[in-house]
């Protein structure tokens, strides 16, 4: 099992929280996102856990970390590489599957996760 790539990729994004962050950083018109701006979105999360979630997410190479230090406070902002947009098609089947055979829910059947604001 530990050479199992389904195995190996769920260790990477099934941690708590890492798919609500990739689908954070994914909404809206802004493909930039502060570390607060993250915390206010995923209002239980920890900054703790939002913190290594973001780390662990960098280090695999999903999630793309600017850092701004010529403003005082240091700035830092996260936004999704090239290998995590691509996995939120995987995230859009998610929400098919969801809608298809778990939840009834009309306005998400209706909404490009990209602008909703729920």
């Amino acid at each position: 099992m530990k050479d199992c790539t389904i195995y190996k990729t769920v260790d990477i994004v099934g941690k708590k929280w890492s798919l609500c962050i990739m689908h954070e950083l994914y909404k809206g018109e802004n493909r930039h996102k502060r570390f607060n701006e993250l915390k206010n979105k995923l209002q239980d999360v920890t900054p703790k856990t939002l913190s290594t979630r973001l780390k662990e997410l960098e280090e695999h190479g999903l999630v793309d970390k600017k850092v701004d230090d010529s403003v005082f406070p240091i700035k830092s902002e996260y936004s999704l590489t090239e290998s995590g947009e691509e996995f939120l098609n995987i995230l859009q089947n998610i929400k098919k599957w969801g809608l298809k055979w778990q939840f009834d829910n009309p306005e998400c059947c209706g909404t490009n996760c990209k602008t909703c604001d729920l």
